[in-house]
């Protein structure tokens, strides 16, 4: 590397590409330079001797993963393929794709993804005669999404008397028996949806000490962007991952959460501040977008 990258940095960006050991916090508002810092601290790893195949980068949307590998590859060249870097569905997807026979699908599961959900759900109510004006394939998807990111699962769900209690009162007391058959039907199928990508990682690291060991180990470096849009089951997952190590390093903006819809949990950053004691906290407070249109205002 024949310049700088630590000189392209203000000092808070510094001090949080330079910390790589130990848990962090980077809290980041849009335009704070958050990618920048992202991409250098992956390059600061490898440049510190970390092998890219032990870093696991996980994001929100597959064109932010593949712009940040594009940018550390003009960096570090040919070695940012070995990166683990992409979505949590995709990176999850791929240890399942290794895995999954564990816990009784082919490697060669098919995803479905949310108009095949939604289709299979809505057989599953016709042939149950239910009026699917009350049981909405839509509202029933969600009502299973929210418990799978919850780490419920069918039989979870089943034995729940405050979700019974609730369904019942909302006038949808099959809610249980549709989640019931949807999942087996799925099962049988050999075919996970996007919410059974975090359920299944879950319970394969759970149930399965020697593969859990097996990531652990080889993730040495874990860092997650827009933490606070993650869900219950994304942190519960990233806790085990990254709990032999503790090298595990969250991005995210405590003012926004543009996915609550999907179960994101602002209450993660809160969970994180307590689940790790010795947590180093940096905020990336400048605003370079506001300083650019500032420079662009006439003077008087």
């Amino acid at each position: 590397m024949n310049w700088n990258y630590i000189e392209q940095l203000n000092e808070p960006q510094q001090q949080a590409v330079q910390h790589i050991k130990g848990p962090a916090m980077i809290i980041a508002g849009a335009g704070s330079g958050k990618t920048r810092v992202l991409t250098y601290r992956i390059v600061h790893l490898m440049q510190h001797g970390v092998d890219p195949f032990n870093i696991l980068s996980l994001t929100f949307t597959n064109k932010a993963a593949r712009e940040m590998k594009n940018r550390i590859a003009e960096i570090v060249g040919d070695e940012a393929r070995n990166l683990w870097m992409g979505t949590f569905h995709s990176v999850f997807a791929r240890i399942l794709r290794v895995e999954s026979e564990k816990i009784g699908y082919p490697s060669s599961f098919t995803i479905y993804d949310t108009d095949d959900a939604k289709s299979l759900i809505k057989k599953i109510i016709a042939e149950q005669e239910l009026d699917d004006k009350v049981y909405k394939p839509s509202l029933v998807l969600g009502r299973i999404s929210s418990a799978k990111n919850n780490l419920f699962s069918w039989q979870d769900y089943a034995n729940h008397i405050e979700l019974q209690n609730e369904d019942k009162y909302s006038g949808k007391p099959k809610l249980g028996l549709l989640f019931e058959l949807y999942a087996k039907r799925c099962f049988k199928a050999g075919a996970m949806d996007f919410d059974d990508l975090l359920y299944n990682t879950y319970i394969l690291l759970k149930n399965f000490p020697d593969v859990l060991s097996k990531y652990q180990n080889k993730f040495k470096h874990v860092m997650v962007d827009e933490f606070q849009d993650t869900n219950f089951a994304q942190y519960v997952i990233l806790r085990k991952l990254s709990a032999q190590h503790e090298n595990i390093c969250v991005v995210g903006d405590d003012a926004q959460s543009i996915y609550a819809f999907r179960g994101a949990n602002i209450q993660n950053i809160l969970n994180f501040e307590k689940d790790y004691p010795d947590l180093k906290t940096f905020k990336l407070e400048q605003n370079y977008r506001s300083t650019k249109i500032l420079c662009l205002l006439p003077t008087a």
